[in-house]
């Protein structure tokens, strides 16, 4: 299974340019979606009048991420800011970061809206559900199979175990199938 991947790229830009960048902004995100797995983009910025501009882009997986900052489209985008913006940093996240991340108290324009994330008590009833029968699974099938083993190594065996496990498969599973309920 494939786990989608933010880009954040830090940019700055003279505040005095703000609707050039804002149109620009607009025009990437336009032809990003384009793109096979493109899931969504936006920005944000620390405050209202700031040169730093934290621009997203939400890929389906590293492979269609790689097809849009790979792509002539891209190239040409950027080349089409050349003395108006100035790229700083850049930063990949694939993962269970930011999936129940509180909103942030700053100035955000989503280019395409974002749920609200859910009450804390459903995300920890959301994690539980999965997070105890994996750990009931994982502690028989380590006394039957690793019983030998020194505990805190037989413990780490499980850790590798079940932290993939639950990022790669049980929370993504979870949160499709409780979306409605998570989101009520």
């Amino acid at each position: 299974m494939t786990a989608p991947v933010t880009v954040s790229i830090t940019r700055h830009v003279d505040p005095a340019q703000e609707d050039q960048m804002l149109a620009w902004l607009r025009a990437g995100a336009e032809l990003a979606e384009r793109f096979d797995g493109f899931l969504g983009s936006g920005w944000v910025r620390p405050a209202v009048g700031s040169s730093e501009w934290h621009v997203l882009y939400r890929f389906a997986d590293h492979d269609a991420l790689d097809g849009w900052m790979s792509s002539a489209q891209r190239r040409w985008w950027l080349g089409s800011a050349q003395g108006i913006v100035d790229e700083s940093q850049l930063e990949k996240r694939t993962g269970i970061e930011g999936w129940f991340d509180e909103p942030a108290d700053v100035d955000v324009q989503d280019l395409r809206p974002a749920a609200a994330p859910p009450p804390r008590w459903k995300q920890m009833v959301s994690i539980f559900l999965v997070f105890l029968p994996l750990s009931l699974l994982v502690t028989y099938l380590g006394q039957e199979f690793l019983a030998d083993l020194w505990m805190p190594l037989r413990v780490l065996v499980s850790v590798l175990v079940m932290t993939p496990v639950m990022i790669y498969a049980a929370l993504p599973w979870i949160t499709r199938l409780l979306h409605g309920w998570l989101h009520a």
